[in-house]
């Protein structure tokens, strides 16, 4: 960085980011942290002011997922920076790149008992690559160099990184002959190749496979082209996870994610590429995985070795191995099983397309209100193909698990945190103001998020909130039905006037409760975004994840099936 003038450590933090690429960064004001935002806003990096620092933290998690890139968020001290726990506690578990700037009190108030002041970065330490208070004014530039390079996941996983900066050294000054030009420049990594003896193991065992089975996950997000390479080259059957969905359509002739229990119990090879074999996958059990070997990929060990060992574990960028596995196969092996591909396959088309023309006439509830799948059915005759869809609730998410095409999709992942969906549209349509962007919700989880309606309105991200409003958070609510005697306590919500709310804050708004309306109301939505639309939904409705045992937590897998079958093995 060259100049001859001292500047303070806050103009470095900003001169900082803006190098970087950032060029907006999401947060909630305070006096500990307001030399930076200052100079951010002298540098013209654009501030999104939100209503809760937790929202910030989802607003830069959604930046990071769609961009790529590392998202920034900046919370004051003390309760600032507390309200991002559970915020960053999800980009940890999703393995987000996202770094937060927190606020801390000057360094001569240190154990005086000031104000806000508590260790934030022991409390962010466990849900962290990195969490420190960076305190020496000449190595500002350094330190900030070494948490971006370890929040996008230089020699370990990609995740969140947390920095504070006490108020007294944000005003320190740091001669230029401190601040080095190679700590201010963006790093450039090569990816990582695979090793060619490995990948011709690979392709060898992959080969040779009747029944492979290839599953992805956040490492292949930007793997797309090499993935339907090596999907030809194979022949082998596919599964998404929420972690990847809209990279394969699902008119592939690969595709099989109806049909997602079979294929997992079935397959002899199974190419895991950037997942972890977590709840979502039954942890890899032989007990769910009955025949199956593994191949493993992923830029990083936390997706390579997890719960099953790879025959092979191709320590690599995906793109790059995937490319290079599907140059090594060339062709599908004449001992593919055809037979059970093209059923799995069939099986697939078969019930997706049986659950999307039944969705348009899933009946009322004994309440007289329609069934969540009216939403879903509404919106695959309104949304473009480039649309980007988030999802958030408990029950709800399985409806749009099962009813939302696959395309561009986030939703409440492996920490199962609600509260997301409106945080996210708010990001996603600020970063793709010419796309569409919906973010489906239930009641209960919009709640915890809701003001930042406001802070679409206020920064004019066109998003169309989707709430469907059941009065309760239903998958415990049904849980206490079915299980505890009928007790149902604490689990109800009022029907609550929704579009009402968003109207007071100046969005376009309806309520709807008849679902011939839907269709209308969320094209004119679309129209008028920001948008909410407030659909009355009954409590009747059954999701496949309650019916299959998630909301009442088995000992040993997620789903019933699954524990049933885990505890046979042990037997």
């Amino acid at each position: 960085m060259t100049s001859n003038a001292h500047r303070t450590v806050a103009e470095l933090v900003a001169r900082f980011l803006a190098a970087r690429g950032v060029d907006r960064i999401y947060g909630l004001q305070g006096g500990h942290i307001q030399p930076i935002w200052d100079h951010l806003a002298q540098l013209g990096v654009r501030i999104i002011d939100v209503r809760d620092e937790g929202a910030a933290v989802h607003m830069a998690h959604a930046h990071a997922a769609l961009t790529g890139q590392v998202g920034v968020a900046m919370a004051t001290a003390g309760p600032g920076v507390t309200n991002c726990v559970t915020a960053i506690t999800n980009a940890h578990l999703e393995r987000v790149p996202v770094l937060l700037i927190g606020g801390c009190p000057p360094v001569p108030q240190d154990d005086l008992g000031p104000l806000q002041g508590i260790d934030h970065a022991a409390i962010m330490a466990p849900v962290t690559r990195s969490s420190r208070t960076l305190r020496v004014a000449d190595q500002i530039t350094r330190d900030l160099d070494k948490a971006w390079v370890m929040a996008e996941g230089d020699g370990n996983p990609p995740g969140p990184v947390y920095i504070e900066i006490p108020t007294d050294v944000l005003r320190q000054t740091v001669p230029p002959a401190c601040v080095l030009d190679e700590h201010m420049r963006p790093s450039r990594r090569p990816p990582v190749a695979p090793d060619a003896g490995e990948v011709a193991r690979a392709a060898d065992l992959l080969r040779n496979a009747r029944r492979p089975l290839v599953v992805t996950g956040r490492g292949a997000r930007r793997a797309g082209a090499a993935l339907t390479r090596l999907l030809e080259a194979t022949g082998a059957v596919y599964l998404d996870t929420q972690e990847s969905r809209g990279l394969v359509a699902a008119s592939h002739p690969a595709a099989v994610g109806a049909v997602r229990a079979r294929a997992m119990q079935e397959a002899d090879l199974v190419l895991v590429v950037g997942r972890k074999l977590d709840y979502q996958l039954a942890y890899g059990s032989p007990a769910v995985f009955r025949h199956a070997r593994f191949v493993r990929i992923a830029d990083h060990a936390d997706e390579l070795r997890d719960n099953r060992r790879g025959e092979v574990e191709l320590l690599a960028d995906p793109t790059l191995a995937l490319a290079a596995l599907a140059d090594a196969i060339g062709r599908p092996s004449p001992s593919l099983d055809r037979e059970w591909t093209g059923a799995l396959h069939s099986e697939h088309v078969r019930r997706a397309a049986r659950h999307a023309e039944s969705m348009g006439a899933s009946p009322a509830g004994n309440d007289g209100h329609m069934h969540p799948n009216r939403i879903f059915d509404a919106l695959r005759r309104v949304l473009r193909p480039d649309a980007i869809t988030i999802a958030d609730g408990g029950d709800l998410l399985s409806f749009a698990r099962m009813g939302l095409e696959p395309r561009e999709y986030l939703d409440a992942g492996a920490f199962g945190c609600l509260g997301v969906g409106t945080p996210y549209a708010v990001a996603a349509a600020l970063l793709h103001p010419d796309r569409q962007v919906v973010a489906i919700t239930g009641d209960g989880a919009f709640g915890i998020n809701a003001m930042e309606i406001d802070s679409a309105k206020r920064h004019g991200a066109k998003a169309v909130f989707i709430v469907s409003n059941n009065a309760a958070w239903n998958i415990e609510r049904l849980d206490q039905q079915m299980n505890y005697g009928g007790r149902v306590v604490g689990t109800t919500l009022a029907w609550s006037d929704y579009a009402a709310m968003a109207r007071a804050f100046g969005l376009h708004a309806e309520r709807v409760t008849d679902p011939s309306r839907l269709q209308a109301a969320i094209e004119t939505a679309f129209a008028n975004a920001p948008a909410l639309i407030d659909v009355v939904t009954t409590q009747d409705a059954l999701s496949s994840d309650a019916g299959k045992g998630l909301g009442w937590v088995p000992d040993r897998q997620a789903l019933t099936a699954w524990d049933e079958a885990e505890q046979a093995r042990r037997r």
